[in-house]
């Protein structure tokens, strides 16, 4: 019976969690208009973005996941930091990311994307380093609002706790239709890290790499996903080649992010106590 239930739950219409996130938000958590993001450690907070990753990821990408109850979760969940960006208006979470500290990662035995990337860069970048993955938002949110409360909250996170480079993993799909040679020829050509700042993948591409087309022009444009264009536009820089991620059907661009590269605007806001009070 509970099984039966548990199915129908997950064939009903992409909902994660209507109604369900009104709680009083801690103090720390970014506000803009709509919408509000914000750490939480609430198990029942997490449950629900890990239900969320699942539909996303195993039902409207094609991931190979395995997830009892439809909860897409594993060993590194439980030492990671969990961010959270809530509709106002409704209560449903509508976008999400977690971030694995350095500390965090040395219990863990190691980052999440050096099961996909060679990290030996990442281990000589001096200061603080903080991983995050797993980022999602709701289908009915990409219009670019959530990402971009989502990120403000990040950067606020690497102002605040002395991160100086976030990494993580920036995923095509193959299932969106995206052009993926253009996406990689535009990628090498405008967004690549220096050279002492590369990685290499371990499943890389080879037939989509050699396939690539001519490097782009200036007044070329690349329809790029939602998320790596945020990315990009926070000033992150791509660190080699992508890797081919089976499992999740995609491929994975290694992002560097450094604070010294934050737009000024979101630096600005967030070390002036005056602005953020207006």
């Amino acid at each position: 019976m509970a099984i039966q239930g548990i199915r129908q739950a997950l064939a009903k219409p992409f909902v994660a969690t209507a109604g369900l996130l009104r709680a009083p938000l801690p103090q720390g958590a970014e506000q803009s208009g709509r919408f509000t993001a914000w750490f939480s450690s609430a198990r029942r907070d997490i449950m629900r973005a890990q239900r969320m990753r699942y539909r996303i990821f195993s039902e409207e990408y094609g991931a190979s996941i395995k997830a009892p109850f439809g909860l897409d979760r594993d060993r590194f969940d439980k030492h990671c930091l969990h961010l959270m960006v809530r509709d106002n208006q409704t209560g449903e979470l509508v976008g999400y990311t977690r971030v694995l500290t350095r500390a965090a990662a040395d219990r863990t035995g190691g980052f999440y994307s050096a099961s996909e990337f060679d990290l030996s860069m990442v281990e000589r970048l001096p200061g603080q380093v903080a991983e995050i993955g797993r980022t999602c938002i709701h289908p009915d949110y990409r219009g670019g609002a959530v990402i971009t409360v989502l990120w403000s909250r990040l950067a606020r996170f690497m102002v605040e706790n002395d991160i100086r480079y976030l990494i993580g993993c920036a995923s095509v799909a193959f299932s969106e239709g995206y052009d993926l040679r253009a996406i990689i020829s535009d990628v090498r050509a405008r967004h690549l890290s220096p050279v002492g700042q590369r990685v290499m993948p371990l499943q890389p591409v080879p037939r989509l790499g050699a396939q690539a087309g001519p490097l782009p022009s200036e007044s070329t444009s690349v329809r790029l996903p939602p998320l790596l264009k945020a990315y990009l536009r926070m000033g992150a820089r791509v660190c080699g080649e992508p890797c081919w991620d089976p499992d999740f059907n995609c491929l994975d661009f290694f992002i560097l992010m450094a604070v010294d590269d934050l737009p000024a605007r979101y630096v600005q806001h967030f070390l002036n106590p005056v602005a953020r009070a207006v």
